[in-house]
């Protein structure tokens, strides 16, 4: 980066230790996001809100530095230098980086709240320093050099968190067990903070900003006028521009997460390429030609919109991850873009700055808080995409640039406009699909379920749908209505299992995840089934239009909450059978896999007894990882695979069938539909402080 540009005064001190400052602040600050969330996301159920709820969280604070930044400047240097010096030695009092187990949920229901106070109390101050650390070292280039552009170092910045993001799933989750990252970090912290300080040492003696004379070195035809005052209209494009984008980001991931795997790479993707867009378009305006991404905008976002129609939700996960980043990529380009061109010159960049983080925030509280509780379907997504087309529109013909043609000016806007009904339709369509095909809708922090019917007559059967993924189902005609279905049917591996173990007297068995309920239609008079589950609408669900709760032969509880934690409160069980179905999206949640929950696993097991683990799943191998934990601790391991029977309404499924004595597998009905497990590639056994999903993608 050139120390001085045309039309300014000379440089007198280095850039050094403010790109140094403005790079490690970046760095750390989105290092710490997927540390965190994975960190606690066994706490909440492993489900891809918790992803949200954390980006919430986030993008809240960076709203609180960036405002901190923006305030800060009303004081003269010298109070600046004493109040952030001060605040930069209390941020030691919260390290090391270590969230206390106490904020574990304890009930079930909504848990954001909870998920925000644990990020506050982990990580709250320091990571409100880090994310001021952009625009106040900025405010104080810009005191420094008068009549100097510092907007890239914005770059700059986006460039350390950039790195960050692409280097945890790369360089550190397949090679640092948790606890090691925290102390990482830690000790980047650290070394932050020692730069901070020289920045802040630097920044005691600076002239105050009215004695500055901001010197006119925006080329940007677009920009504001040396002195003038941004107008509220204009300030309030930046926050759009900025809300948009963030509520678009927000909705491509859940909506991955969701219908693929909460993972951090299907996390840190969307959010690399948001960044990316931010990197391109302050490095210089020359980045973002104007014209080609209004263009491009316009199939991104009828990509987006096609794949979400009910004919196409199925698509492969290499077409989806695609079409959704390269959409997602398009379309903060051109928002971003449009902030690059309308950026103010340095005297109001604090404020610019503000309007900015806002505008994110406010797409995050969108998503995280407002739409779960004023939604029965994830209808924000296909509002983010109309939104865009409408606010491109306006920004378009607001400027379209001095220079433009009418006809190109006047085909510009035609082209968005028609972007944005053929949005309108396929949105309305999309809603009234769902609605079409849902008996009942309902949504909170787990995500949005649908109850459905499908097929005539005797074959006629309602399904309980979370995203793309089955959850149980029963038929409706009488005769049929406890008969296993889907993935549970009489020869699946589940279905074997208790039939065979039924064999010896009264059955107890447990089942992690409740879904319609079906796994009790196995139990008989004098069994007991005891089934976990940790989201409330489930359980509403299934005994309000599903039988085999409300109308078990047996005797059947439901424990609400986490499974696991619910098992470590409780004692031994002595459970002839543990099944392990509790899908999140289309995969089972990591903490229900590690050594540790196969600890619990056994410990409420009696002896001969089983765990089945429910394996089904269209992106995600999870063979190699039940293969290293039975190796490691000493489990028999079998595989069951049934067809599909669509008479029978059952399914495809895969189970993988668990005990330590492995008796019962050699019974010749599980001999001869079961297969040994074998791993086609080399899995480091996961713990809770260590698992890498990227090695086990199909």
């Amino acid at each position: 980066m050139n120390d001085s540009t045309p039309n300014t005064a000379p440089a007198t001190r280095s850039l050094a230790l403010p790109a140094a400052t403005i790079g490690l602040g970046a760095f750390l600050l989105f290092l710490v996001q997927p540390l965190l969330a994975k960190r606690i996301l066994p706490w909440f159920g492993g489900s891809a809100a918790v992803w949200t709820a954390c980006m919430l969280f986030f993008q809240v604070l960076l709203l609180g530095g960036y405002l901190y930044a923006h305030l800060l400047q009303k004081l003269t240097a010298k109070r600046q230098a004493f109040l952030h010096l001060i605040l930069l030695a209390a941020s030691i009092l919260v390290l090391p980086l270590s969230p206390n187990p106490a904020w574990k949920p304890g009930i079930t229901g909504d848990p954001t709240f909870r998920i925000l106070g644990l990020l506050a109390a982990t990580v709250g101050l320091p990571y409100l320093l880090l994310s001021s650390t952009s625009p106040l070292v900025q405010a104080w280039l810009a005191r420094e050099r008068p009549g100097w552009q510092p907007y890239r170092l914005f770059a700059l910045s986006n460039t350390g968190s950039l790195a960050a993001l692409l280097g945890y799933p790369v360089l550190i989750e397949p090679f640092l067990v948790l606890g090691v990252q925290a102390w990482v970090w830690t000790a980047g912290y650290g070394l932050y903070l020692v730069c901070a300080a020289g920045m802040v040492w630097r920044a005691k003696g600076l002239p105050e900003l009215s004695g500055i004379p901001i010197g006119a070195v925006n080329t940007d035809m677009n920009a504001i006028a040396d002195d003038a005052t941004p107008t509220a209209s204009l300030r309030l494009l930046w926050v759009l521009l900025a809300f948009v984008p963030s509520l678009l980001l927000l909705s491509v991931t859940s909506h991955l997460c969701t219908n693929v795997a909460p993972i951090p790479f299907l996390w840190v993707l969307p959010l690399c390429l948001y960044l990316l867009s931010f990197i391109i378009c302050f490095d210089n305006p020359r980045w973002y030609v104007r014209k080609a991404f209004v263009v491009l905008l316009v199939p991104a976002l009828l990509g987006m919109g096609w794949l979400m129609m009910p004919d196409h939700v199925h698509a492969s996960v290499r077409i989806q991850v695609i079409v959704f980043s390269s959409a997602l990529f398009v379309a903060c380009m051109t928002a971003h873009g449009e902030l690059s061109r309308l950026r103010p010159p340095p005297k109001h960049l604090t404020g610019f700055y503000l309007s900015l983080s806002f505008g994110g925030a406010l797409g995050g509280i969108f998503a995280g808080l407002v739409a779960p509780h004023i939604f029965s379907t994830l209808v924000e997504f296909p509002m983010a995409l109309v939104l865009m087309a409408i606010l491109v529109f306006i920004a378009w013909m607001r400027d379209s640039g001095e220079g433009t043609r009418r006809f190109v000016r006047l085909g510009g806007g035609l082209l968005l406009s028609i972007c944005t009904t053929v949005l309108g339709v396929m949105s309305v369509r999309l809603e009234r699909a769902e609605s079409r095909k849902s008996m009942t809708q309902v949504r909170n922090f787990y995500g949005a379920l649908h109850v459905v019917e499908q097929d005539e007559g005797r074959a006629r059967m309602r399904m309980l749908v979370h995203g793309n993924i089955n959850h149980g189902g029963q038929f409706l005609a009488g005769d049929l209505a406890k008969k296993p279905t889907t993935y549970y049917g009489p020869e699946s591996g589940v279905g074997l299992s208790l039939r065979l173990l039924g064999e010896k007297g009264p059955l107890k068995f447990a089942v992690v995840g409740l879904g319609s309920g079906t796994l009790a239609n196995y139990a008989r008079h004098g069994d007991l089934v005891r089934i976990y589950e940790i989201n409330p609408l489930v359980r509403k669900l299934a005994n309000t239009w599903f039988q085999a709760i409300p109308e078990c032969s047996g005797r059947a509880e439901v424990v609400m909450g986490d499974a696991r934690l619910s098992m470590e409160s409780e004692p031994g069980q002595g459970y002839d059978l543990i099944a392990v179905d509790a899908f999140s999206s289309d995969s089972i949640p990591v903490h229900l896999l590690t050594h540790e929950a196969f600890q619990q696993y056994l410990r409420h097991l009696r002896p001969g007894g089983i765990v089945a683990v429910h394996i089904s799943n269209r992106y995600l191998d999870l063979g190699p990882v039940l293969f290293a934990e039975a190796q490691g601790g000493g489990w028999k391991i079998l595989e069951v695979s049934n067809e599909e029977d669509d008479d029978a309404g059952v399914f495809s499924s895969d189970w993988v069938l668990m005990s330590q004595d492995g008796e019962l597998f050699k019974r010749r009905e599980l001999a001869v539909a079961g297969a040994p497990v074998e791993s086609k590639r080399s899995v480091r056994r996961w713990t809770d402080d260590f698992s890498n999903l990227y090695r086990i993608v199909k």
